[in-house]
């Protein structure tokens, strides 16, 4: 069943009216007709099953089923994801939006080949969170996990400060009790960021600006890529965690 969008307003009484983007996409793309259902979600909580009733230039008029079953984890999980070279932070957004991340923070940090500034940043923010989008439709998502602006690491470090638990996975870290046990202190609801270096690693400068403020955990033996570890960290979360 194909998922989408709107915002509460659209939401009037036991219909839903679908305008914008959606209507050429379901209608010329999709191809759907009238009678078929589709999932409706206002990103505010409220999750809908509807069913095509009429077809107008521009407008897609929905009636109400009833309520559909909310998806989204309680942990609410904030990926800090070191630039990435080419198009990989492509590929950590879509998938970490399929895994249940609530925001992603792209940070500029000292090992960082990529730079993005100015209007170049925001065309490519732009772009990120045009892909969360389209990811939080495909994996039924209740939400659409927003992308922040690009941080460097010292702000997005004190951005985090408001989250319950920072985690930083860390490559010469050894010792997969010492995560397991973080992972299992950490309370159901929690507010949770997980930082995730760059290619070249995090500097040492920054380990040492955040070691008293964050839990240093290891992801296992091996040296993961960028794109992978947030991933994996992710993973261990929602399996920890999700009921």
């Amino acid at each position: 069943m194909f998922q989408f969008f709107v915002e509460p307003e659209q939401i009037q009484g036991d219909q839903v009216i679908i305008s914008g983007s959606d209507v050429n996409h379901i209608r010329n793309v999709l191809r759907m007709r009238g009678g078929e259902q589709v999932r409706i979600n206002d990103n505010a909580g409220r999750d809908l099953y509807c069913e095509i009733q009429e077809m107008k230039e521009g407008q897609i008029f929905l009636s109400i089923l009833g309520q559909a079953q909310g998806t989204e984890p309680e942990l609410k999980v904030t990926l800090f994801q070191g630039l990435p070279k080419g198009d990989k932070m492509e590929l950590v957004i879509q998938k970490a939006v399929e895994l249940g991340v609530s925001e992603i923070i792209p940070v500029a940090m000292k090992n960082c080949v990529v730079k993005v500034d100015g209007a170049r940043a925001e065309a490519k923010r732009a772009r990120w969170q045009a892909i969360a989008e389209s990811a939080a439709k495909q994996s039924k998502r209740s939400r659409i996990p927003s992308v922040g602006q690009v941080m460097t690491f010292e702000k997005a470090a004190e951005y985090a400060k408001n989250l319950e638990v920072r985690l930083l996975p860390y490559e010469n870290q050894r010792g997969m009790a010492r995560t397991r046990e973080v992972l299992g202190n950490i309370k159901k609801g929690s507010t949770v960021g997980i930082f995730i270096g760059p290619e070249g690693g995090f500097a040492s400068s920054e380990i040492d600006q955040v070691k008293d403020e964050m839990e240093i955990i290891s992801l296992g033996n091996r040296i993961l890529r960028t794109e992978t570890a947030g991933l994996c960290a992710l993973s261990m979360l929602i399996y920890a965690l999700e009921e």
